[in-house]
């Protein structure tokens, strides 16, 4: 892969949630510490150079809560997210089929989901460039606020399998 990248995709899994009683899955909001860590995320894309121009988001609380946190911190820069319920409940192969409908005008997406998928498509996503080191962290734990960000030199429908480079696999805090 050239040195300049065509895009660029981050996956992010949600900050960490709570679980009220009586809150089915789908709306469980953030628990205090996902309020008060999801912003390191926002901050990470900035200083790293990784500002989505569009933004997918799971219809889910707690993914719609971390996208809020994020964009505060990108300001003006932030792209109004795209909520897509079929991200809620999305494994693999349909998040990366979501992905692929993505319009070629865009640089830098960005996915708010949830595990297993995030962690799932990461893993078949990484190409045989990618750090080797950040692989093997998002293999063996993708936590709560796991960010895994990649280069891709094609289109986005294009998008398939061992065909982006992960870069770098964080959990900002």
């Amino acid at each position: 892969m050239s040195s300049s990248p065509e895009r660029r995709l981050v996956i992010l899994r949600h900050a960490k949630s709570d679980y009220p009683l009586g809150v089915g899955d789908h709306d469980r909001p953030l628990a205090g510490r996902g309020n008060r860590e999801a912003p390191a995320a926002g901050r990470w894309l900035v200083e790293n150079g990784f500002v989505p121009d569009y933004l997918l988001v799971s219809s889910a609380l707690r993914t719609r809560s971390t996208c809020a946190w994020v964009t505060s911190e990108l300001g003006d820069q932030a792209p109004t997210p795209y909520i897509d319920d079929r991200l809620y409940e999305a494994g693999a192969t349909e998040m990366l089929s979501i992905i692929n409908e993505t319009p070629d005008t865009v640089r830098t997406l960005m996915v708010i989901g949830h595990m297993p998928t995030v962690q799932d498509l990461s893993m078949r996503l990484a190409s045989v460039e990618s750090d080797e080191e950040s692989v093997m962290e998002m293999a063996t734990r993708y936590p709560t606020l796991g960010l895994t960000a990649f280069e891709i030199n094609k289109p986005w429908a294009e998008l398939d399998g061992r065909d982006a480079k992960l870069v770098s696999f964080v959990v900002p805090r």
